[in-house]
């Protein structure tokens, strides 16, 4: 069986994290800045979630770098139609 542990703890800090995350929107920040901390935590719930919950990590080598060369290439086409729009 899978470390219960560890995986409890990993659903822990994404909790908090997305508690952190409505808290933020709640607050008066600057705009950027709460854009900015809400991708920043984002961004590191998708690692946790794919690298434990998805077992990327322990995975070859090989199939991580075609996952994140997906991401890569959702992210250049994402930004890509964005400059097209303007």
């Amino acid at each position: 069986m899978a470390n219960t542990k560890l995986y409890t703890v990993i659903y822990v800090v994404l909790f908090v994290f997305a508690t952190a995350q409505v808290a933020i929107e709640g607050m008066s920040l600057g705009f950027e800045l709460a854009v900015g901390l809400i991708i920043g935590l984002s961004v590191v719930k998708a690692v946790l979630v794919a690298g434990y919950y998805q077992h990327l990590f322990t995975e070859p080598r090989s199939v991580t770098y075609v996952v994140l060369s997906g991401l890569l290439t959702a992210l250049a086409l994402t930004f890509a139609a964005s400059y097209s729009i303007t």
